[in-house]
């Protein structure tokens, strides 16, 4: 079955470019498109997608929100943030709203491809290296360690699962993970499953973004 995409952008450049690289795809199809949040909304009533690219910046309600209401309804499609990077101070907000990770608008089209896979597939950061530079330039924005409490599930973790989050916190992957703890993939696999059930997350990108708000990880990704 081919993944059903949603292209929500206000530029219909853009939206035709990304529809011409999909289409080409035979395990993708463009099913919706929206020029704003508010359309997106309306046409997700109706239309069965799996994956929706969207823009941040847009009329009438933007990125994030409109990222924040999808998320909130019961199996709800993956959001994938699309973002200049220097310009968009809310792309770190669109990954809090329950985005599943995000791209920059001129990434190489097979890295789209593989993003749109990754996400639809369940594997949330998408671009390790790029979600840890863009979390780093914003963690100013987020409350220090000394402000804000633990959650209170991380005690829950053992030390080697405390120790894998902190390095999928730092943008690494399953694989550079294994090498690191010399572990098997599969091993890896397994304990991100584990920390994402007993603190109740839904993905890898929940987990960098809690790494970060609770201070195990501090800007320039070391830890806490």
């Amino acid at each position: 079955m081919s993944i059903r995409v949603m292209l929500v952008d206000d530029q219909v450049l853009l939206r035709t470019g990304f529809r011409m690289v999909l289409a080409a795809q035979p395990d993708m199809e463009v099913v919706a498109e929206a020029g704003d949040g508010v359309e997106a909304l309306e046409v997700l009533r109706s239309t069965a997608v799996d994956v929706v690219l969207m823009d941040v910046r847009m009329p009438k309600l933007d990125g994030v929100e409109t990222t924040r209401r999808i998320c909130s309804e019961p199996d709800a499609p993956r959001v994938l943030i699309l973002t200049t990077f220097d310009l968009d101070e809310y792309a770190f907000s669109g990954l809090k709203a329950g985005a599943s990770g995000f791209m920059l608008k001129d990434v190489p089209p097979a890295e789209l491809l593989a993003a749109i896979r990754s996400v639809h597939s369940g594997d949330a950061v998408v671009a390790p290296s790029t979600t840890r530079r863009l979390l780093d330039r914003f963690s100013p924005m987020l409350p220090s360690s000394g402000k804000e409490p633990q959650h209170k599930e991380v005690e829950r973790l053992t030390d080697r699962e405390r120790e894998v989050m902190l390095l999928v916190a730092q943008g690494l992957s399953n694989g550079e993970i294994a090498a690191r703890l010399v572990l098997s993939e599969a091993t890896v696999k397994t304990h991100v499953g584990r920390i994402l059930t007993k603190l109740e997350l839904r993905d890898r990108v929940q987990v960098v973004v809690l790494a970060y708000e609770t201070g195990l990880v501090r800007a320039g990704g070391g830890a806490g």
